[in-house]
């Protein structure tokens, strides 16, 4: 498991994928990364020490992953996460979490208030039935201005049978409209109940990736591995 590295395209950044007590809401039907977990908060902060101890700050910009929400980091890893944030002068930290804590986020936000904090939300789609009805993300029905509420960047991600061309560069112009950046990523074979869909693949790949690879507020990971971490 790889959960380290940099990212020298567009906004370039260090990337670490730590481990926490796993997601707490576990229904999203094409995850399996929940797996990357561990209920012993000892042992968690043990790893989580050795990877943060590979940052070095060179771009100023950390990204912190853990396979769920910041949220189920425990105390010591985020106390060292803005350890490392002080002593590597690093000033721009993202973190990720799911829509169900969203009213925590302003307190994490004044936590650390010392950063220029950026927050991911797995939004996947700003199609309702989609989202809700074959995705199962937990969202509800909100209009966009409300999904983005408390949140600077989202990831979608597209591949999936249903999809359409039309849809999916309805969720990129949304996407962009109502967060700093976003992240599409192409559904990509695992262990869970959905499965990439070959023709939305390539017509996302003809039709809209040409349209947007050179995009600086916009990452596309074909592969889930793209961004140098994981397995």
């Amino acid at each position: 498991m790889d959960r380290y590295n940099i990212i020298e395209e567009k906004n370039k950044r260090e990337i670490v994928l730590l481990r926490g007590s796993g997601c707490a809401y576990r229904k999203c039907t094409f995850c399996d990364y929940y797996t990357d977990s561990c209920i012993n908060p000892e042992e968690n902060f043990a790893l989580n020490r050795t990877v943060l101890e590979c940052v070095t700050g060179k771009y100023g910009d950390l990204e912190v992953i853990n396979s769920g929400s910041v949220f189920e980091l425990d105390e010591n890893t985020l106390s060292l996460i803005k350890s490392v944030c002080y002593e590597k002068d690093i000033s721009t930290l993202h973190f990720e979490a799911h829509y169900l804590y969203r009213n925590k986020i302003p307190a994490l936000r004044e936590s650390f208030g010392d950063f220029d904090l950026k927050l991911k939300l797995g939004l996947e789609t700003f199609d309702y039935d989609f989202r809700e009805k074959v995705l199962k993300k937990g969202i509800g029905e909100r209009e966009p201005a409300v999904i983005s509420r408390n949140f600077d960047e989202a990831n979608f991600l597209f591949g999936v049978k249903g999809q359409s061309t039309a849809g999916m560069k309805r969720d990129i112009a949304l996407g962009l409209k109502y967060f700093q950046r976003i992240c599409i990523n192409i559904m990509c074979q695992n262990t869970s109940v959905i499965k990439p869909d070959e023709e939305v693949i390539e017509r996302f790949m003809d039709e809209i990736y040409p349209l947007y690879r050179e995009d600086g507020r916009v990452d596309i990971l074909i592969n889930n591995t793209d961004f140098g971490v994981g397995d």
